[in-house]
């Protein structure tokens, strides 16, 4: 029986336990999208993670759509990495970059006044989060098929900067109601190209953009984030099992080192209503180690692993104000609340200033 606290290969990543760092947007970059100091400070911390994914990171300005998140798109950006990635594997732990498109929701504001890109002219709902403060959303255009090798391109190039800069590997985002996912629901396509349409389509473009980051990083340091049941971001799908567990034998034939679920279970920052759970029917078409996030706290993490349910557990608001989570649900301590207040705000209050276990 595997224990959360045992070891595990993920993919060409060896792992000292299963308790993963799941990706958060804090906002702590500049407004060119450079990472800084205070941010190697926070992640250093946060190193007993058997492994961190990096917050989402822009692999484009055309997919980057909230401020001062980090970037991985120009040289600069690259440089600003380097001592993050550094701090973390000084302190012993592993992180991965979060490769992020936002398509729709990137508010033009970002973009010079275009209009951002999406599978099909369609508007998110709600407002962006903009430097001038909350705007509507505006409506996107879709993407011509013969921007793809461009998209594709792109993501070859965040994922090269991603290695450079010393990351031990990247996760594509496709989930949460961005850009890949976009493609992936029926709600937010309707395409009648060879991307849009019948499954087979629909993830089409999630395979060709897994491969191309596979080809620069390889299979085994390549990953993958779905957020399969209910809506997000305005996303949705009429028939998500079917679409999910064919995304997922999909990746698990590209081989990739693991695949991510995102799955709340109750209200959340994307949705608010309980949705059926896929990731059962995922776990038995995907060969590969198999990463659950959301709502979970330590003992049922702990059970998910000890039943088969999951390879590992990713938390994300835990590791928040709990920089030492690992330790502390080791230990059975209790855990911090964080002051939401400060999720994104730009100093290290709330950031980088939460103690460890006995103040360290």
């Amino acid at each position: 029986m595997a224990n959360l606290f045992d070891p595990l290969r993920l993919g060409a990543i060896q792992v000292p336990n299963r308790i993963l760092m799941a990706p958060l947007t804090r906002g702590r970059a500049t407004r060119a999208h450079v990472p800084t100091p205070l941010m190697a400070d926070y992640y250093r911390q946060r190193a007993e993670a058997g492994l961190i994914i990096s917050e989402a990171t822009g692999i484009s300005r055309e997919g980057m759509g909230w401020p001062y998140a980090p970037g991985l798109w120009e040289e600069e950006q690259v440089e600003g990495w380097k001592p993050v990635t550094q701090a973390v594997h000084d302190a012993g732990g592993r992180i991965i970059a979060q490769l992020w498109h936002m398509g729709r929701v990137v508010h033009p504001s970002y973009l010079d006044g275009t209009s951002p890109v999406s599978s099909s002219a369609t508007t998110a709902p709600g407002q962006a989060h903009t430097y001038d403060g909350k705007q509507d959303y505006a409506s996107a255009r879709p993407l011509a098929v013969a921007e793809m090798p461009r998209l594709l391109d792109d993501y070859r190039r965040a994922t090269a900067n991603a290695l450079r800069a010393g990351f031990d590997g990247v996760q594509l985002h496709a989930a949460n109601g961005y850009l890949i996912d976009q493609f992936l629901r029926d709600s937010s396509n309707l395409r009648t190209d060879d991307y849009g349409g019948p499954i087979e389509n629909r993830i089409r473009l999630l395979g060709e953009v897994t491969r191309a980051i596979a080809e620069v990083a390889g299979p085994g340091r390549t990953s993958v984030r779905l957020s399969p049941n209910g809506e997000t971001q305005g996303v949705n799908d009429s028939h998500p099992e079917p679409l999910f567990t064919a995304a997922a034998e999909l990746l698990s034939d590209i081989g990739i080192g693991f695949l991510e679920l995102r799955e709340p279970q109750g209200e959340s920052t994307y949705r608010a209503i309980a949705a059926p759970l896929i990731a059962p029917a995922i776990r038995k078409v995907f060969s590969g180690p198999l990463v659950l996030n959301s709502d979970f706290t330590g003992e049922s993490a702990l059970r998910a692993v000890e039943r088969g349910e999951a390879d590992a557990v990713a938390f994300g608001r835990p590791f928040i104000a709990n920089p030492d989570l690992p330790r502390r649900i080791a230990k059975g301590y209790a855990l911090r609340k964080p002051t939401v207040e400060n999720y994104y705000s730009r100093g290290a209050e709330g950031y980088s200033d939460y103690p460890g276990i006995g103040g360290a």
